[in-house]
């Protein structure tokens, strides 16, 4: 049998090099080679997707998995374990077809040392399906710690006017989770006998006394990528800097690396903890949806709006993890995994429309973008419908996810039925933000370069798996459903 996990990590990793030397050589050849490597993850991770969907494997249990062992350190509990659920395969799926669209889009908007960058776009996919696939903590650390290298290059080389300013910023806020996050690792390492790293072993084995301090650890750890808020600071210089395909990355696939934390090791491994803490994690949520879409409301510039939208966006998944937990039903985490997977698309979406605006217009401050329906037709007409999709409206699937959400919220306790009013207001200030750019007059002697046929084409395919959610949602759903069972089993025990 292929170890089709390996292949799916080790790929991309393996081909940056390679890339690096052809796109050097051919600026044609090298951009083929990079997207075909790119597809072939996509069609691997498609396949993933749909298995895991037709054998809906059990709670607790994994499918594809592959486990080696090195000898000398083996005995330490470390091993090369690897296997995805309900939880990961969406993730992996999300991660491989955005690294396509991130390097179509790419072609029009990055034009700079083009070998190094495209280099460093496969070793970040590699990396981030590590992260999603690993099922041994020293194997999942490593490459939470390897997605910030080539990140950290994308940001500081290609980024912005304060770049450099945004990527030190970025490196500083998650070496920090990172060493914090060590220390909840290490103690879920010592907390059983005998010790292991292997995800599966540790989950219910930990005693519930000494879990409190690895799962605020672990948390803030997590939290730090996601981000909640107050450790979010980071994330507005980072997004509004990077290149635009970057910042689809990082809003689209990053930031569920920290969601997929909170959900599988977080709760996974510190259930009882996780239930007594419940109401205050809900609470940082809760935060986290108002803060960002308070923030959105009054930011002047279209990445940063799209940037505190992202923050308001990804607060629904904590909010909506720990409702489950304190409240046994399991409608608020799998809204919170459905969550991560529709936003992935409508965040990349947006800073991927950003860039165009940006090309096309030489400025994304909204007061700067008047009769864009006019200028920018393509790119105006996606807007629309991409904003459509963050207010969480039909025919999209962040509908279904944010009502899940909700609802999960309610099982836990009505009063959260207040959380209902974040997509109001966020659908309130796109509308703004359309009336005052799309629906506007162009001043005189304006003009505007719109995208691309076939990058209008590209982009408009970000709405699929969206619409696809609305009406196939048990896609994710009904392989999420044995995962949300088990940590749920967990966390009673």
């Amino acid at each position: 049998m292929i170890p089709i996990l390996s292949v799916l990590l080790l790929l991309p990793i393996a081909s940056a090099g390679p890339a690096y030397l052809v796109l050097g050589k051919s600026r044609k050849a090298g951009l083929w080679f990079t997207i075909g490597v790119a597809l072939i993850e996509l069609a691997l991770s498609l396949y993933v997707f749909y298995s895991v969907y037709a054998s809906a494997p059990a709670a607790g249990s994994y499918a594809f998995t592959e486990q080696y062992s090195w000898v000398s350190i083996s005995t330490f509990g470390v091993n090369y374990l690897v296997g995805v659920d309900g939880l990961s395969s969406p993730l992996v799926l999300a991660a491989a077809l955005l690294t396509v669209f991130a390097l179509v889009g790419s072609r029009r908007l990055v034009d700079s040392k083009e070998p190094a960058y495209y280099a460093l776009i496969l070793l970040f996919e590699g990396a981030i399906i590590g992260v999603f696939v690993s099922l041994n903590l020293v194997l999942f650390y490593f490459f939470w710690d390897l997605v910030m290298i080539p990140m950290f290059f994308l940001i500081g080389v290609w980024g912005g006017d304060r770049k450099k300013y945004a990527a030190m910023k970025f490196m500083m806020f998650i070496i920090t989770g990172s060493m914090i996050l060590l220390l909840a690792l290490l103690a879920a390492y010592m907390g059983v006998t005998p010790t292991t790293f292997d995800i599966p072993s540790l989950a219910g084995r930990i005693p519930a006394g000494i879990q409190y301090l690895p799962l605020l650890a672990s948390f803030i750890g997590f939290g730090i990528k996601l981000p909640v808020f107050p450790l979010h600071s980071w994330l507005p210089d980072a997004y509004t800097q990077a290149p635009a395909p970057v910042a689809v990355l990082l809003a689209g696939v990053q930031s569920a690396m920290g969601g997929y934390g909170i959900i599988r090791i977080s709760i996974g491994l510190f259930p009882q903890a996780s239930y007594v803490w419940a109401w205050g994690f809900m609470a940082v949520g809760i935060t986290t949806m108002f803060y960002g879409a308070f923030v959105a409301i009054v930011s002047k510039d279209l990445r940063s709006m799209f940037a505190y939208t992202s923050i308001a966006g990804m607060g629904f998944v904590v909010f909506g993890s720990f409702a489950s937990v304190a409240s046994g039903s399991p409608l608020g985490m799998e809204g919170a995994i459905l969550q991560m997977f529709v936003h992935a698309f409508t965040a990349g979406a947006l800073f991927m429309l950003a860039g165009y605006i940006q090309k096309g217009i030489g400025t994304t401050d909204v007061s700067s973008l008047k009769g864009l329906r006019t200028l920018i037709p393509r790119t105006s007409t996606l807007l629309v419908f991409v904003c459509a999709a963050a207010m969480a409206l039909p025919p999209f699937g962040s509908f279904v996810a944010e009502v899940l959400v909700v609802v999960g919220g309610i099982a836990a306790s009505p009063y959260t039925a207040f959380t209902i009013l974040v997509p109001v207001m966020i659908g309130g200030y796109l509308l703004w933000m359309i009336r005052k750019t799309v629906l506007s007059s162009p001043d005189g002697g304006a003009t505007g370069t719109d995208m691309q046929g076939i990058d209008a084409g590209v982009l408009a395919l970000y709405l699929v798996p969206l619409i696809i959610m609305l009406f196939f949602s048990v896609l994710v759903l009904g392989p999420a459903a044995p995962v949300v069972q088990h940590l749920l089993q967990l966390v009673s025990h």
